[in-house]
């Protein structure tokens, strides 16, 4: 399964989520379904501006993460 969306969030913002103190990101996917991933997986996409862009999520047959990338 594949699942679209955007992330808007400053550097400050995604710290606590970096450093492991949050856990779970909340994030509205196109369909408007609320999915929430597991901060760790956004880690390689922060910049010194935060992580902003779309992003597809897939997920295998049991709904368990299979991969995170971000879309041009």
């Amino acid at each position: 399964m594949e699942l679209y969306f955007k992330l808007n969030l400053s550097y400050r913002e995604f710290l606590p989520y970096y450093q492991g103190l949050a856990d779970k990101v909340e994030v509205r996917e196109r369909q408007g379904r609320i999915l929430w991933i597991n901060g760790r997986h956004f880690r390689r996409f922060l910049t010194d501006n935060g992580i902003h862009g779309q992003f597809k999520l897939v997920l295998d047959d049991k709904g368990q993460f299979v991969s995170l990338e971000q879309l041009a």
